[in-house]
């Protein structure tokens, strides 16, 4: 028999609760304050606000757009003041420790060594300051009581023509802190094929690899990233949904694609905020994560950029809750999904899941039958 357990998580039991965050951009994440501490520090002076709120509101308001391409212009301010080992040091543990703070356990974390190489830095020495960052941040954490482990994702620009480069430059420190591999950028007018010889290239290299697709453009992007390209996991992949027919009964019939996905366990980065604000979905309640959870595909929940949507691991399963309903089991099943999914070996994808998820899990869903203990006892003192 099973036992009927009251565990809808409350806001406090989502933020403690253990998450996996697998799509997560360096450059979407910064402090509003450190922005403006490293602008100020490097000379820039085209901020369009110097007080944190307010620099912060602007760049949620800015992005809260319907527009995947004016969504990624407001990277113009975040990359211009990540220039410097410094600059780059300081977000990269930056984000650990928020992060971490947030219950995330585990974290893969990408941003393009490309974008940042205009005060002088090489690809080599942009790679080194985020991973030093990366452990520092790790190091911090701890300090307060958090235990948190950041992979970084090294990504290419799918408008550049330096994808190879990039692939060869993860390739070179998959054994120093970088996991993997991805392209990003506006999806229309670049498909991923065009980037096939990096592709080609990481497989050959028994490397992992994820692609942005299925955010801004359809289909045809989700199809070219797995079948082309051979893409481990999809970045998004919200548009899967236009090969999901529901009708009026409730049945729902997949297409060939959609199946595919499904039956291969391809893993969805799914980041509902972030759909939102590109246009790709109109509410959280209308996000077609809520479908996908139902047909069990493996499902993700992820920020994207934290600065611009506003948000954050718990916040985007508050706002899941709340459109779904979803419970503690639910949570830990995204969670699950997504530990699964890492580009990290086996075994420790394992431990992390046996002996960090599962009993963090465990333990907030037992809560309740204390909390009714308590609740018992304080009853009979009363009515004695």
């Amino acid at each position: 028999m099973t036992s009927q357990i009251p565990n809808v998580p409350t806001t406090d039991q989502i933020r403690r609760a253990p998450k996996v965050l697998l799509h997560d951009h360096l450059d979407g994440g910064l402090r509003p304050g450190t922005i403006i501490d490293l602008a100020r520090a490097q000379g820039y002076g085209d901020l369009p606000e110097t007080e944190p709120h307010k620099l912060g509101l602007w760049f949620r308001e800015a992005a809260d757009s319907g527009s995947l391409e004016r969504y990624l212009e407001t990277f113009a301010h975040t990359c211009a003041v990540m220039q410097t080992r410094e600059a780059l040091v300081r977000v990269a543990a930056e984000c650990a420790v928020d992060l971490a703070e947030d219950g995330v356990v585990y974290a893969e974390v990408r941003y393009a060594p490309e974008q940042h190489l205009e005060a002088g830095l090489t690809l080599e020495e942009v790679v080194e300051a985020v991973n030093e960052g990366f452990r520092e941040g790790e190091r911090q954490a701890r300090e307060k009581g958090r235990r948190i482990r950041v992979g970084a994702l090294l990504t290419a620009m799918r408008h550049a023509a330096r994808a190879l480069e990039i692939a060869e430059l993860a390739n070179r420190y998959r054994d120093s802190g970088v996991v993997g591999f991805d392209i990003a950028g506006a999806e229309a007018g670049y498909p991923p094929t065009r980037h096939l010889d990096a592709f080609e290239y990481l497989k050959r290299e028994n490397n992992h690899f994820t692609i942005h697709a299925g955010e801004a453009f359809g289909l045809p992007s989700i199809w070219q990233a797995l079948q082309w390209c051979g893409a481990d996991r999809l970045g998004h992949g919200v548009r899967i949904i236009d090969d999901i027919e529901v009708a009026e009964d409730g049945s729902v019939k997949l297409g060939r694609l959609a199946a595919y996905v499904r039956d291969k366990r391809i893993p969805l980065e799914m980041c509902p905020t972030s759909n939102l604000q590109t246009g790709a979905a109109a509410s959280i309640a209308e996000h077609p994560i809520g479908l996908l959870r139902k047909l069990h595909f493996r499902t993700t929940v992820n920020t994207d950029n934290r600065l611009m949507s506003g948000t954050s691991m718990s916040r985007e399963f508050e706002l899941l809750t709340e459109a779904f309903a979803y419970t503690l089991d639910d949570m830990a099943w995204f969670t699950v999904n997504a530990m699964k999914s890492a580009f990290i070996p086996f075994d420790e994808r394992l431990a992390m899941i046996n002996d960090v998820i599962k009993p963090g899990y465990a333990e907030l869903k037992s809560e309740w039958l204390f909390k009714q203990t308590a609740t018992t006892s304080e009853s009979s003192r009363t009515t004695g």
